[in-house]
């Protein structure tokens, strides 16, 4: 049987984000039909059936990944993994999503970011911080920051705007706030999810960050000014 295009974009989605649940896949490619879930498991037992994708049953709901994954069945990172596509789901269903680009890389030494996105035509690099980490182990990931942002390989990608260099807002969501000890040259945010951080931009004085404030939503942008 030929691929659908909703076949296709399920094993793109698959390709991205390494791994996803069967209640992922019902979300966001079979939302409005009267039982998504339902519809997604008759799909995906057909993708398996056929070789298209691998299944692991060591997971309520099982979890997906593509043809040739490479990530053990029973890897630790999966609920890593599927964090960020519950991050992913969440901006979706908020606004326009330009970009959702899992674990980009760049040189050996720099951060390694788990996303980078464009939301509202603003970039952003997303760290999902949902096991304990120390404050120590945070400045040490907000140092490669730091070391990417001296690099200068930013002004390269594509997506920069004509005429001038952006660096993303670093996004930390996490149930955990973190005392940062230190300024940096780019902006840092937490928050428990993406819509909390939404709504604190309504509230600028319930969420500042550094020498950072005043932040509001203005049009179809955000816009984040200095003090």
């Amino acid at each position: 049987m030929a691929l659908t295009k909703r076949d296709k974009a399920i094993i793109a989605d698959l390709q991205r984000f390494r791994v996803m649940s069967r209640d992922d896949i019902a979300d966001i490619h079979f939302r409005g039909l009267k039982r998504p879930q339902e519809s997604a498991n008759n799909v995906l037992l057909r993708l398996v059936r056929d070789g298209h994708i691998q299944r692991s049953t060591a997971f309520v709901p099982y979890v997906y990944f593509c043809a040739d994954n490479t990530i053990k069945k029973n890897s630790q990172k999966i609920p890593h993994y599927l964090e960020i596509v519950q991050v992913y789901k969440e901006i979706l269903a908020t606004g326009p999503l330009e970009q959702f680009l899992v674990e980009p890389k760049y040189k050996k030494g720099l951060a390694e970011p788990d996303a980078f996105f464009i939301y509202q035509r603003t970039p952003f690099f997303l760290e999902c911080q949902r096991t304990f980490y120390s404050e120590k182990m945070i400045e040490e990931k907000l140092n490669r920051y730091l070391a990417l942002y001296e690099s200068g390989v930013i002004a390269d990608e594509p997506w920069q705007p004509s005429g001038k260099v952006v660096f993303p807002y670093i996004l930390i969501i996490s149930d955990t706030r973190y005392a940062l000890n230190r300024q940096y040259p780019f902006r840092v945010f937490q928050a428990p999810s993406f819509l909390s951080f939404l709504r604190s931009l309504k509230q600028p004085q319930q969420f500042q960050q550094s020498s950072y404030s005043d932040i509001k939503v203005t049009g179809a942008r955000l816009k984040l000014r200095d003090q």
